[in-house]
Parts: structure tokens; sequence; C-alpha cells
């Protein structure tokens, strides 16, 4: 019997299993006090059903195996019932962070080079004005479809009515889908998932947080909600702009949750800032995650005040190109506090089984094979780097990105695996647990060594009145100035006693005590979906000029 590996392969054994479960419900149209109906909803059945027919007529329409597709749809049924199509007929959508710049935005489709571009209509005209996805020939509209050609999803699915079981005998090694996430600087990069990356990923999730069938999941970043019916969840998908999610509303996140009876969320930092600064308790959730950045030492205490004493609040740790890469839960985070804001990092946990997690020398420069690298030990800070079953093998047209974050590594059965280069820094502790420096590309080579940006941060986070600082370097690297901008709680003007307070931090620890300029910013630069990766490499330039202007 043929072997699938394919996500969506699931679906059909949980639509027999438990057809009437709802897998998704979505918002729909506000209702009484504002609060949406959340009137739209899909059972596993329905899923499995309506998936199967929008395959087949997507087939019959030219969207077939391998075809790269781009996928613009809003969180919603439509948006769900495609990609499980796409995956279903081993077509590859591709899938671009809304909350990326425009501009960025035209690039990354370009070097897809899809055949196929499925969007809602607004999409469509961005499409013809911007002239995004030129190569794009296959066009479906999800809703009314005006004069751009091509056909809508309503066609597509009434055409394949009754065809019956899509599911493609896919393999591991095919593409499965190109995601072009946010990115920490420049251009997004087109990370390729095959279809063994995808499964393995549900294979690490519920090792990791020991999922069950018939759980009930809110998922604030919607990407995350097609692993839900994967694992026979039901999402609940929240009534909030998911490219913005320091605007969510918290009075519409609680009164999802206790609607349905949410037992586990997910939510980048700055939701969990969100429900942080309403205060009010999340009695029924038994889990809660939040990944996409550092999760400051001060929310995950408080996240963990809403939750019951007997809930777990975890931070996984990973990146597009590989997640779950490491776990800690909320308590290992609050007795790891105190090290943290003294400059140790912040610890990410511990490694989730089987991924391989080696720390190596810090280089900027590719390394083609793992024989050329020097894994250091325990204590030692370097790059940390991943092998495993979700630790991606390339990034789309971008040969050069592929060289400078994958290493080949020839196992002793003579087999080549793909080791995959975090770009982060950080170490193992005596206890065997990861700890995260920073990124790479944003330590300090100043002249008397390296500074990192998350062992020097944390420490001036705990001034009164500062809501967050962004350490940046001036200068040529192995001479850079170092500098601390900071940004201000709201409310809170700037004067020489925080100045002060600064600097007494700065003398307490050895680390920190070379740090001379501190300069306060209004408003720092940010990732517009996470609103917690810090813009530091506009930071620097804008000290650059800030310390030139006071010479």
């Amino acid at each position: 019997m043929e072997t699938v590996s394919n996500i969506a392969a699931r679906l059909p054994e949980l639509a027999r299993e438990r057809p009437d479960q709802i897998a998704i419900r979505c918002p729909g149209k506000a209702g009484a006090g504002g609060m949406a109906r959340y009137d739209v909803a899909l059972s596993y059945a329905q899923l499995d059903a309506r998936s199967d027919a929008i395959a087949a007529g997507l087939v019959g329409y030219g969207i077939g195996r391998g075809v790269r597709t781009v996928v613009m749809v809003r969180p919603s049924p439509e948006f769900f019932l495609l990609m499980f199509a796409l995956f279903k007929i081993g077509a590859v959508p591709v899938l671009v962070d809304p909350g990326i710049d425009k501009r960025a935005l035209k690039q990354c489709l370009d070097e897809a080079q899809p055949a196929a571009f499925i969007g809602i209509a607004l999409a469509h005209v961005a499409r013809k004005l911007l002239r995004w996805a030129g190569s794009a020939s296959k066009l479906v509209t999800v809703g009314p479809r005006l004069g751009w050609g091509g056909t809508t999803l309503a066609a597509i699915e009434a055409a394949g009515v009754g065809a019956g079981p899509q599911l493609a005998a896919t393999d591991g090694d095919e593409t499965a889908a190109i995601l072009f996430t946010s990115g920490s600087t420049g251009v997004p990069k087109g990370v390729v998932y095959r279809h063994r990356h995808f499964v393995g990923q549900i294979e690490l999730l519920r090792n990791a947080f020991g999922d069950t069938a018939g759980g009930v999941d809110l998922p604030t970043f919607p990407p995350f909600a097609l692993f839900d019916p994967a694992l026979g969840l039901t999402s609940i998908i929240p009534d909030m702009d998911p490219t913005r999610p320091a605007k969510a509303d918290p009075r519409k996140l609680h009164d999802a949750i206790k609607r349905f009876g949410v037992d586990q969320l997910f939510g980048s930092p700055a939701v969990m800032k969100v429900l942080v600064d309403y205060g009010h308790q999340l009695p029924g959730v038994k889990r809660a995650m939040s990944a996409g950045a550092p999760v400051p030492p001060e929310t995950v205490a408080k996240v963990r005040a809403l939750l019951p004493a007997d809930a777990n609040f975890w931070t996984p740790y990973g990146a597009t190109e590989c997640l779950p890469v490491a776990v800690v839960e909320g308590r290992t985070l609050e007795a790891t506090r105190a090290a943290t804001e003294a400059g140790a990092g912040t610890c990410v946990g511990d490694v989730v089984a089987p991924n391989q997690v080696r720390i190596i020398a810090i280089t900027d420069a590719p390394i083609g094979d793992w024989s050329g690298v020097q894994e250091l030990p325990a204590g030692q800070i370097g790059e940390i780097t991943v092998a495993g079953p979700t630790a991606t093998d390339a990034y789309f047209n971008r040969p050069q990105a592929t060289a400078a974050a994958k290493i080949a590594e020839t196992l002793a059965d003579g087999s080549t695996r793909i080791v995959h280069r975090m770009g982060d820094v950080g170490y193992f502790d005596a206890e065997g647990r990861l700890w995260f420096c920073g990124r790479k590309t944003q330590r300090l080579q100043t002249a008397a060594g390296p500074l990192y940006t998350e062992q020097v941060e944390p420490v001036f986070n705990t001034v009164a009145g500062v809501r967050r600082t962004a350490l940046v370097g001036v200068g040529e690297a192995g001479n850079q100035r170092p500098v601390l901008c900071y940004e201000l709680e709201p409310g809170v003007s700037d004067s020489p006693a925080i100045a002060a307070a600064l600097r007494a931090v700065a003398a307490a620890h050895a680390h920190t005590a070379g740090i001379a300029d501190f300069l306060p910013h209004k408003a720092f630069p940010v990732d517009i979906r996470h609103n917690a990766k810090i813009g530091r490499e506009k930071l620097a330039v804008w000290a650059a000029g800030q310390l030139e202007k006071a010479r």
C-alpha cells in the first residue's frame, strides 16, 4: 500500500471518527454588544467534503499537483477550505505574511513565480495595480469576480461537488508550500516546506504539548490554526486583525474564550500583553502558548497569574525554517528571571526530541559541510544549529541565502542531512537547557569584545518607567560603540533620574559597564505582526545620527 505524506491526510480520518465536531468557527458579523456572532462554522465532515469538492474543481481548472499558487485570503472558512484543498491535490500554496512592507511583498511574489493566484477582490485589485505575480495565469476570486478574468471559488467548488476523495499520493520530499514570513532583516525569504516537514511538525507539537483530539483552541495567528484540524482540535478564529495584534480588543478575545470553552490559546507576546493589561482571569484555559519573539519576564509572570494554578504557559522556540526547536514552561522562566535580568540571556528550555541542537563557533561566512564546523561545549556562546524532522533545507530562488543558512552533514550510514543555522546565538547551561542571547546579525563587535542584545536589554528593562530597550552599535565591526536606546512607558516623561538609573544599572554589571550612551526614543520601529521584534538596524542608523548631532 502506497504511503501518503501529507498534512491533509488526517482530515478524512477525523471526518469519519468525529464528523459532527466543529473544526473551525469564524467570527462572522457583529452581534449584541459588538461581539461577533460566530455563526460561521465547519464540522470535520463539512471541511473534508467541501475541501474535496474544491480540490477537484481546482484540478479541473488547471491548478493541480506542483502548481505554485498564491493565497491571499483573510482568516475565514474559505481560507481553510482552500488550504486543505491545495494540500490534498499536492499544489504548492504560497503564503506571504500580510504584515510585511508592500514593496517587499511584490518582490516575494515575483520570486515565487506562481502560476496561479487565489485571493479576495481587494487582493486582485492590488495584483493589477501593483503588478504582483505577473506569472500567474490561473486566477480565482474569493467572493464576487470583477473585471480581471478567471473564475470564482464558488464556481470551482460547484464544479467539483460529488467528485469524492481527492488526496494525492504525495511523498515526503515533494514541496508542500512556500512560506514568506516577516523576517528579522531585509526582504523575507521563501521557506520551502516539504510534506515531511509539516508531518514532522504535527508529531513534534503532539509530543511537546500532549495534544489530544477534542480540545478547543484560540489561535490568534491564523496559519497556526492549520495545525488544529490535523490534531483533532476545534479552532475558534478570533475577531481581530492578525496583522496588528497589539490592537486586539481583549473583550472580544474573552468573549470567544468564555462562549466556546476555549482551553488553549496561542498568541504573540503583543497579544499576551493585551490580555495582561486587561487583567481579567482566564479560568478555562489550561494551556497558553506565545512565540515569535522573546516574552518579557514580567509578561510571563502576569500571564501565569491570569491562568488557573494547574495551567501551563509555554513559549516554544524556533523559526519558520524549523519549529518547534525547544520549549520552556512559564514556571521555569520565572525561576530563571533573575539570571535573565542579570545578563544570562533568556532560557528557551529543553530541546524537543528528536531534534539535535548543537552550538557552533560564530561566523558570518557560509559553511558548506559539517566537517568545517567548530562545535562548542556547554557554557560557551555560539550560533544555534538544528537538525531534525522540521529543519527545512532551502529557500526558494535564494541560493545565497540557502548557502548561508544550511550545512550538509554526512551521517555514519553514508546518508546526508541538512543542518539549519538558526541565525541566533546562545548556549547550553549545565542542566542541558538552551539559552537565547540574540540574533547573530544584531550582535555588537566592540573593541572590548562581543555584546549580545538579549544579554544586555533585559538588564535595563528593569528600570522603572522604561518600557523596553534596544542595544545597537555605531561604527565598524570590531570597534563598534555600544548605544542603548530606550522607550518609556506611556505617560512617563524622560528625566535625569531615568538616565541616572540606566547608568547605575550599567555600572553594576561587568558586561554592560562599557555602555556610555543612552538615547530616548519615542517609539521603536517594530515588526507589524509581532509588535515585539525591534528594528534594531533602523535604530542603529538613527542612533548614529543622534550621536553625530551631539558632537
